[in-house]
């Protein structure tokens, strides 16, 4: 069959990315023909004919991040007529690609916004949307002016998946005028490649965290763990893998931390967002953790100096290097994830997700979770709530302590439970099943 994926990001770095690359090679394994237009012109994927369509050089986000040779604005940053001719570039690119290739079976839209309506105006049909929950929470919901272009695209489509229950619930929600939405909405998450994220040689005495810097992702959380962490382990090391806006001020955190400043610390989670760019508003959950820390604190955290490197920022097939050395890898996001596809990544190669305890997070660690042998079962999730620096540090902690027996059996029962359950050709084949509106063996989303 011939097939259209409708991206128009890159195809490196975010999850929305990495989820596209993959999609489009397994689908060419399978044999089909496969589109994908996308605002890359660097990667190239066998077997896929990747098409950049003519934005004019100005690139519409959901979270901003500078991009090379183009001008960055989020969403709500457009004018109309910017929104606009955005619009009409790639809806002509889609069409053009269509009648090129003699027509499409079989097309995907990604994100809420804008692809769906993109397809729905292009005429390509039938066509299946992935949420990714980036422009659902960050655009759509708190600015009701994308509300419409959200309807039109799910409206037209024969199916729409979410990776999971959590986000389906939030756009039910969110768009709850959309007739028959929820009787075509299905459970879509990504997958991982198990042949590059695998178990590979010795482990390190090291903790990972892999995603952006952006206040959203809880990196303040595992910073502010680490001297408990290695308090009661003193060889271990932690390395935070990304890039974002919150960059500079998770560096002051950590410089602040490493003088034993809580002073500085407190400083700093007090203005939270706005260092990120945003309004002046504290991080709760480390503000409460700095207001009473614990006995010693602060000589804990001068004895941690020099054992955390922020990395930057990693292409995906380093990150499929990184993980495997890591004993443990952190998700502590705060906001809501739409899948825990890093956590389901580490646990591909043996190395243990400690998630945080909510959204697709949490039905990822639900699943790892009883998969996994005593006693490491409860150490997959931990709750974001006042504590969450010191169940942070436990987790870790109980997971270092354990023998090497132990920890053996739970990363094997780990990699099993991914290689049973997430695979890219599985992927695949759900989302031609929705694209043609064949929902009947696809399951349903549940919280």
């Amino acid at each position: 069959m011939r097939v259209l994926i409708f991206h128009g990001y890159m195809l490196r770095g975010t999850g929305s990315n990495i989820y596209n690359v993959n999609l489009a090679r397994a689908l060419a394994r399978l044999g089909h023909e496969v589109h994908l237009l996308c605002q890359d012109r660097e990667v190239r994927i066998e077997g896929v004919q990747i098409h950049n369509p003519d934005i004019g050089g100005l690139l519409p986000v959901y979270v901003k991040d500078p991009y090379e040779g183009f001008e960055v604005k989020t969403f709500p940053e457009l004018s109309e007529a910017e929104l606009d001719r955005y619009l009409e570039a790639n809806v002509a690119a889609v069409r053009e690609v269509a009648e090129a290739a003699g027509g499409v079976d079989l097309a995907l839209a990604n994100h809420l916004v804008m692809g769906p309506a993109i397809l729905a105006r292009a005429g390509v049909a039938p066509f299946a949307v992935k949420i990714h929950g980036s422009a659902l929470e960050y655009t759509v919901k708190p600015h009701p002016r994308f509300l419409p272009y959200a309807r039109e695209g799910l409206k037209a489509a024969s199916g729409v998946l979410t990776g999971s229950g959590h986000t389906a619930e939030s756009l039910w929600a969110a768009l709850a005028d959309v007739p028959g939405l929820r009787e075509k909405t299905r459970l879509g998450p990504p997958g991982v490649d198990v042949e590059e994220f695998r178990p590979q040689g010795e482990r390190e005495p090291l903790v990972a965290f892999v995603g952006k810097l952006i206040v959203s992702k809880g990196v303040d959380l595992l910073l502010a763990a680490w001297p408990l962490v290695r308090a009661a382990h003193p060889g271990v090391r932690l390395e935070v893998a990304g890039f974002g806006a919150y960059e500079e001020a998770l560096r002051r955190l950590l410089a602040a931390l490493d003088r034993g400043d809580l002073e500085e610390a407190r400083e700093i989670a007090s203005r939270g967002w706005a260092l990120e760019g945003g309004e002046e508003r504290p991080l709760p959950i480390l503000s409460a953790f700095l207001a009473d820390p614990p006995a010693g604190y602060a000589e804990m955290a001068r004895a941690a100096a020099g054992s955390v490197e922020l990395v930057g920022r990693l292409e995906h097939h380093e990150v499929a290097a990184f993980l495997p050395r890591a004993e443990a890898m952190v998700m502590p996001s705060t906001f809501p994830e739409a899948f825990g596809m890093v956590a389901v990544e580490a646990a591909a190669c043996g190395t243990l997700p400690v998630s945080a305890g909510h959204s697709g997070m949490l039905e990822v660690s639900r699943q790892l979770r009883e998969a996994l042998p005593d006693p490491a079962a409860g150490l997959v999730s931990f709750p974001v709530e006042e504590g969450a620096v010191e169940a942070i540090a436990e987790r870790l902690g109980s997971w270092l302590a354990l023998s090497e027996n132990h920890r053996d059996s739970a990363r094997q029962a780990l990699v099993e439970t991914v290689r049973r359950l997430w695979s890219w050709e599985g992927v695949a084949r759900g989302v031609l099943a929705a694209a043609a509106g064949e929902l009947g063996d696809l399951p349903r989303p549940r919280n």
